[in-house]
């Protein structure tokens, strides 16, 4: 048995559990769990703020760890080393999405590090708020030496989800990207397109956040609630990159890209409201676009990426059995940018 932190129910918070790891298959490999990211998608999904949750919910899907065994067909990784898990541990590798190493745009669904059901079983899949996983080696990533294994966790979500639109499209030096929303993506968004060569804009609602702007790269800072600032913003941006997960209204944002700008959204799962005016699209032929994670192979390139331009991600680190206080905290955006579980927390544990 595996010692775990768990949701039982959508009132319950998060509590010690225990669960079963698989034995190893062919192409496995099993991983000790050093470290833990905590996403805002973590406490979405133990609160069942959209539905589907199956309890108990073990969350998790930003793991650094090292190999402590491999699968007879494993020839990638080696025991010892260490490696990440993401956001997906399966796909059906056989659509043209999988073919093309885009495995989060499978056809026939990924399948979740968490609260997901495993191809071969069907038993649901537990994250990394655990003591270690066992997980396919075609959904497990090498992390470069040169990066620290704590700050570099986040990456594998806050970081890919930011890098894979910013590479997709292109972005490139002298590009005037502006950046939406100033959390654990948006720090990262900064990181990434500053790195690219772009001029980088942050785009946020609150002064306290512009000298921060500034320390994490960011060019210039426009107060998106400033009238004037943001009529002087008009037709400026290349692209923007937003990641504010709540609802807001995007047409004053749509209205700072030049004609053929793109305005991508990285944050928001749910309907947009107010309603977007189609004619700010339409008569300047701009687009408005959205954007997952990455595949294994782009998730791979961004952190030798991160590795090479010293990129990594603001934390600040969680015992496990303060990650009730810890969500909280998120909800009220009380953390610079992420907590990180040192998963040495729950193996000093009791049983």
């Amino acid at each position: 048995m595996v010692k775990a932190y768990a949701a039982k129910s959508e009132t319950s918070g998060l509590a010690q559990h225990t669960i079963e790891r698989r034995a190893l298959r062919p192409d496995d490999v099993a991983i000790e769990i050093d470290y833990c990211g905590v996403c805002h998608t973590d406490i979405h999904y133990a609160e069942n703020d959209w539905g589907g949750t199956i309890y108990p919910v073990v969350p998790g899907h930003e793991i650094i760890g090292r190999v402590t065994a491999v699968g007879e067909k494993v020839s990638g990784h080696q025991v010892g080393d260490v490696v990440g898990v993401g956001c997906l541990v399966d796909s059906c590798r056989q659509c043209s999405a999988c073919d093309e190493g885009l495995e989060q745009y499978c056809l026939n669904g990924m399948v979740p590090t968490y609260n997901g059901e495993d191809r071969h079983d069907g038993s649901v899949t537990y994250g990394g708020y655990s003591e270690n996983i066992v997980v396919s080696d075609r959904f497990v990533v090498k992390i470069p030496a040169a990066l620290d294994p704590a700050k570099a966790a986040p990456l594998l979500c806050a970081g890919i989800t930011t890098y894979s639109p910013l590479r997709h499209y292109g972005i490139k030096k002298g590009d005037k990207v502006g950046v939406i929303g100033m959390g654990g993506l948006g720090h990262m968004g900064v990181k990434f397109a500053k790195a690219l060569g772009a001029e980088v804009t942050l785009f946020t609602r609150s002064e306290e956040k512009v000298k921060e702007a500034k320390k994490q790269g960011a060019d210039n800072v426009i107060i998106s609630t400033d009238p004037k600032q943001m009529e002087a913003a008009t037709q400026v941006f290349d692209f923007l990159l937003d990641t504010i997960p709540v609802q807001h209204d995007l047409n004053p944002y749509l209205n700072c890209l030049k004609y053929d700008g793109t305005h991508i959204i990285v944050g928001l799962l749910e309907p947009v409201e107010p309603a977007v005016e189609a004619g700010a699209l339409v008569l300047k032929r701009r687009v408005l676009a959205g954007s997952l994670i990455g595949g294994l192979p782009e998730t791979q390139e961004m952190l030798d990426f991160c590795a090479e331009h010293e990129i990594d991600c603001d934390v600040e680190m969680l015992d496990i059995k303060n990650i009730n206080q810890a969500y909280q905290r998120m909800k009220k955006g009380d953390v610079k940018y992420r907590f990180v579980i040192d998963m040495k927390s729950l193996k000093q544990t009791a049983a």
